[in-house]
């Protein structure tokens, strides 16, 4: 007999349901297996029967996984942090999230060694035996209580990310104002990012690095010494062209998306061997017309 009391009447309830139906679809038993009794106890007669045992083990997991998870990340942000806004932890609810699914392998390596799906299905094979009677309010709170020393940690790495994603969201607006109203100094830039950065004009002529440097407005460096990449953002916001074709392999790349959310419309993406192909096509940029860029 397992049987697991709950504090909440809702938490008893779906969890229930969600047992009913997996036990309906994934194990021909007898319907009186499972009982649920004054709207916070759920019981199951598993006597003997290991595939009961598992599946009321999976339910319990995608039970804390799925509906209650979200709840405790929630009540670290609220009660150690003070983040009380549902925008702002909704933000940070998608990092975690992300950190947990694997996508963000740059934040996994600030929780590297821990695991919260499999210190969870530890917590419960431990927790769950053939005969068993148990509060799940209690079970929180103390076989969790390693879990959510872990559950803080990607709290704590999820809102540094937050913060500093923000930081750049800021960072960009002003850029984008900065931007916002300025004369092109040139209309067209071709931007190769292959071993290095080389700029080139609506002629494919080579804008030589000195050229760069005396195009790029000194306000721009002096109000914003630490962010403004002086190699490549600076000179495209100084010269502020109409049209930028930047040409790489790797999009991805931290500069790339950069200049993406700076330029937006005005910007468009190709390959490195697009840009070749081009010049290939276009082999007019002679000296004449390239002998302005020493």
């Amino acid at each position: 007999m397992i049987e697991i009391i709950f504090q909440s009447s809702t938490d008893a309830r779906n969890f229930y349901e969600h047992l009913y139906e997996q036990l309906q679809s994934f194990c021909q038993c007898d319907n009186n297996i499972l009982h649920f009794e004054d709207q916070h106890i759920v019981r199951v007669s598993a006597e003997n029967n290991g595939d009961v045992l598992n599946i009321v083990k999976e339910v319990f997991f995608q039970f804390i996984v799925n509906q209650k998870q979200d709840d405790w990340f929630k009540r670290i942000l609220m009660e150690h942090y003070y983040y009380e806004d549902e925008g702002e932890q909704q933000q940070i609810l998608e990092i975690i999230h992300s950190i947990l699914e694997g996508s963000r392998e740059d934040l996994a390596a600030f929780v590297s060694g821990l695991d919260v799906k499999e210190s969870l299905k530890s917590a419960i094979d431990q927790l769950f035996q053939n005969n068993i009677s148990f509060s799940f309010d209690s079970f929180v709170k103390f076989r969790m209580r390693p879990l959510m020393n872990e559950m803080t940690k990607y709290v704590e790495v999820s809102i540094d990310e937050y913060k500093m994603e923000q930081e750049y969201q800021m960072f960009i607006h002003t850029l984008r104002d900065f931007l916002s109203g300025k004369q092109p100094k040139i209309n067209t830039i071709h931007v190769v990012m292959d071993e290095g950065v080389y700029f080139y004009d609506e002629h494919l002529c080579e804008i030589k690095r000195g050229e760069l440097l005396r195009m790029i407005d000194r306000k721009l460096l002096s109000n914003h010494p630490v962010y403004v990449d002086s190699v490549t953002i600076a000179p495209l916001l100084s010269i502020a062209p109409s049209a930028i074709y930047l040409y790489s392999d790797d999009f991805e790349q931290p500069l790339v998306r950069t200049i993406r959310n700076i330029f937006e419309e005005r910007l468009e993406l190709s390959s490195i061997e697009a840009f070749y192909n081009f010049q290939n096509a276009h082999s007019y940029a002679n000296e004449e017309k390239c002998k302005r860029y020493p």
